[in-house]
């Protein structure tokens, strides 16, 4: 006699046999499943499914699991992308979708679940790139939010930007986990920036910034496959995908040197170059930000 829970059973070992890691289950799913767990327990057998007695056998129902397409519906883990839509905005949007399953990402199990992708104009002509969402990002889905983000805000309102004028990224799409994880944040390995790469490559495809700032090493070294410090990256002009990069410090490393004029100032020239690069109007007062008084 078939049972449901055997029906059920046959259709996980066949979906993970595809290499389908994680299935919705609806209740009655659920319910076969406590069955089994609460059987193998007890170290019985799952009883059979009774049938229904009807006066003839022509019109015996056989026992029979209604199956919803959309709760049962399996999660598509990809591994190529496809990039669809005719505008830019629906381009990103595509590749967002694909980045919530990203098959390279959820293979390392090191990444949390919650995709963090990008914000921002999908036209702009500055691209910023940090290193992976950390806790605020994770909580409100959106990069370099937080004090590191009003950090940021404040270096683009000096150079005469806005925030909702740039294209701002991470290179790993997903906070990096962390033992019994609370607020606390770890730099993501190169493994994990190699699979997330792919997204970034293509956001820049997309965007055709004018300019990208590499927002601390980590983000330097994803994106340009280089080693070392920010300082020994910084002041000079980089390339990637045909598209000149800078490199600075982080937001949050401003935060960490304790209002370090040097390290503004560092940063700051980094910004002014950008602002020459895209040939954006520098006053006098914006030169001489963070310089030595007279």
């Amino acid at each position: 006699m078939i049972r449901p829970v055997d029906v059920l059973l046959e259709f996980l070992a066949a979906e993970q046999a595809r290499g389908v890691t994680h299935v919705h289950l609806d209740e009655g799913a659920r319910e076969g499943l406590r069955e089994v767990f609460a059987l193998a327990k007890s170290g019985g057998t799952p009883a059979p499914m009774p049938v229904r007695e009807e006066p003839s056998v022509a019109n015996v129902e056989k026992p029979r699991i209604e199956i919803s397409l959309e709760e049962t519906k399996p999660v598509v883990v990809s591994t190529e992308l496809s990039i669809t839509g005719s505008t830019r905005g629906e381009q990103l949007a595509s590749l967002r979708l694909q980045a919530e399953n990203w098959g390279p990402a959820k293979a390392l199990g090191s990444l949390r679940d919650t995709m963090v992708f990008s914000t921002g104009n999908p036209e702009a002509r500055v691209m910023l790139v940090g290193e992976a969402p950390g806790y605020q990002e994770e909580r409100e889905r959106e990069p370099f939010v937080g004090p590191a983000g009003q950090k940021l805000n404040d270096i683009l309102k000096a150079m005469g930007i806005a925030r909702e004028e740039v294209y701002i990224s991470n290179i790993v799409k997903f906070r990096p986990a962390t033992a019994k994880q609370t607020t606390n944040n770890r730099k993501p390995t190169p493994e994990e920036m190699e699979a997330c790469m792919p997204f970034v490559r293509a956001e820049i495809g997309i965007v055709k910034p004018e300019c990208i700032i590499a927002l601390g090493g980590t983000a330097a070294e994803g994106l340009l496959r280089l080693e070392g410090s920010v300082t020994s990256m910084r002041g000079k002009w980089h390339e990637i995908s045909g598209t000149p990069l800078r490199v600075t410090y982080h937001p949050s490393y401003l935060l960490q040197s304790g209002g370090s004029t040097n390290v503004k100032r560092q940063v700051w020239e980094d910004m002014l170059a950008v602002m020459e690069k895209l040939a954006l109007p520098i006053s006098e007062k914006q030169r001489g930000y963070f310089l030595p008084k007279a």
